[in-house]
């Protein structure tokens, strides 16, 4: 069966760090780019990193730039978001999927991350 699980989330103070974990199983993550995305209550989902399954070029919108960081770990067949300097509009349900456009792939059921003091 394939399936993608997140993990990671919860509830951190503004400027805290949470680090999203997307494991796989069922098939190899290294043969996919993955996204991450995120969609807040009312707001329309947004692609938020990705990373692709050959050279590991990434990708980041530019409302996280220089604070979310994406990683694989094909040995764990897993990929990573850490992200740092977290603020309250990072609020939001975080998916990882096997596709970097959001039209497609497999996806995740998603992890909460709740950014507020």
């Amino acid at each position: 069966q394939v399936q993608l699980v997140e993990s990671g989330g919860g509830l951190v103070q503004p400027g805290g760090s949470l680090r999203l974990s997307c494991a796989a199983s069922g098939f190899t993550l290294d043969y996919y780019a993955i996204g991450w995305f995120r969609q807040a209550p009312g707001k329309e989902r947004e692609g938020v990193s990705c990373i692709s399954s050959s050279d590991g070029s990434t990708y980041y919108a530019d409302s996280v730039k220089g604070r979310f960081t994406i990683s694989r770990d094909n040995a764990k067949n897993t990929v990573y978001l850490q992200m740092n300097s977290l603020k309250p509009e990072d609020t939001a349900v975080y998916y990882c999927a096997t596709d970097c456009s959001g039209s497609g792939g497999s996806w995740g059921q998603g992890t909460q991350v709740t950014v507020s003091s």
